[in-house]
């Protein structure tokens, strides 16, 4: 018998996506394939675990709406089930004056979004973190939180599981086999109906499909450093004024869901879609396909890419590192640090056309599979009202399919 659904990827996504859809249809016969050993073994494992409140996104993105409503429904689903919540929130600083319009910008988007977010002068950015450094005034996002993003994933992997969503791990996807079935490494699975949730992959899946065609995929590495001498030196999230023209934050110090404190991200270009040390996982084809996109970005200089590649491709020395997140803080040991840890890999979507980043979520799909094309940060914190609207798009296809054949004479 075909699965019922049939879920490509067991990162945050795809285990949300599972766990709304056997929530929804209880009886119904689920599985999720996965082509590593276990799941959450990249984007979704290897994240801060930051709860984002939704100040960044404009009004009118997924993101927006789904960062204000993710960060309430994931905190409530980590109380549920006994998962520690670490409610430190964050201060936005800015570096000088030249930075006070991109603070106005983000309170503006906050306004619109729904969020809180509060005005404090130095002195009471201060009272906040006693470490933080700013110029005149910051924001303060009391929302904002810290969770195991690994433990998230587990529980709910677990939860689907219970329900009878079934999981196939080291089980590859390799192509369509007729057009109600997927080809695996390990046979064939038929559904009757398909959701690609598969990260890095997910455009080359889309493109099966014959979805998502204007788009590619193009990593970016992130590599955080974390602050080994003690967890009190930083006591909550310090962001920097981020660029609002590309999707990345900078820069930032972070504290985990145990209190431990750590910098980073970078968002270094990666040259494939796991190059996350060395040349493992290296394959030719697509490196010569990313090289070719990126060095096509350099050349145009889009949404100055080039500035962006050589000020990333820096941070790979330490020292420098350092020194970057030591503009937020008034004093802390730069000999504090330990070695880099794992690594992730942002899968950003580029629009081929435009040889712009896109900056929202992307879906795109029929009445037989659904593709999510964009799932970057902050899918963490967005996932759960994520998946309900997965879900709802669904249905929507597959009624307007119904609806039309019913029509028929």
């Amino acid at each position: 018998m075909p699965y019922d659904y049939l879920i490509a990827g067991a990162g945050i996504i795809g285990l949300a996506v599972a766990r709304e859809l056997i929530r929804r249809h209880p009886g119904a016969k689920i599985a999720v394939i996965e082509k590593e050993a276990d799941i959450a073994q990249h984007a979704s494992g290897r994240n801060s675990g930051v709860l984002h409140a939704g100040f960044y996104y404009s009004a009118d993105s997924l993101k927006a709406r789904f960062t204000r409503d993710g960060n309430r429904m994931m905190k409530e689903f980590c109380k549920q089930n006994g998962i520690p919540v670490n409610e430190c929130g964050k201060l936005v600083v800015a570096a000088d004056e030249s930075e006070l319009e991109g603070l106005e910008e983000l309170k503006r988007r906050a306004d619109r979004n729904g969020v809180t977010l509060h005005w404090v002068d130095e002195q009471e950015a201060s009272r906040i973190e006693p470490n933080a450094r700013t110029c005149r005034k910051a924001l303060y996002s009391p929302e904002t939180a810290s969770v195991d993003p690994a433990e998230v994933c587990r529980c709910m992997q677990k939860e689907a599981e219970r329900m009878g969503v079934e999981f196939f791990f080291e089980t590859r996807y390799i192509g369509q086999a007729g057009d109600q079935a997927i080809r695996t490494n390990k046979g064939d699975f038929p559904f009757r109906y398909f959701v690609n949730c598969a990260g890095l992959y997910a455009d080359r899946i889309a493109h099966d499909f014959g979805f998502g065609t204007d788009y590619t995929i193009i990593p970016f590495k992130g590599i955080y450093l974390k602050y080994a001498k003690n967890k009190t030196d930083v006591g909550t999230n310090i962001y920097p004024v981020p660029n609002l023209g590309n999707p990345f934050l900078g820069v930032h110090f972070t504290k985990t869901a145990d209190g431990s404190v750590k910098i980073g991200p970078t968002a270094i270009p990666a040259f494939w879609r796991e190059n996350y040390k060395g040349f493992s996982r290296f394959r030719l084809g697509e490196c010569l396909q990313i090289i070719y996109y990126e060095a096509k970005l350099f050349l145009t200089n889009s949404f100055g890419f080039r500035r962006l590649a050589f000020e990333e491709m820096k941070k790979y020395r330490k020292p420098h590192f350092i020194q970057q997140s030591l503009q937020l803080v008034k004093s802390l040991d730069p000999n504090g640090f330990s070695d880099f840890l794992r690594p992730g890999i942002r899968a950003q979507l580029l629009n081929k056309k435009t040889l712009e980043l896109v900056q929202d979520f992307v879906l795109e799909g029929d009445s037989r599979s659904m593709h999510v094309l964009n799932a970057v940060s902050p899918a963490f914190t967005c996932s759960l009202p994520f998946a309900a609207y997965v879900a709802d798009q669904i249905e929507e296809r597959v009624g307007q399919t119904r609806a039309k054949a019913e029509q028929k004479p």
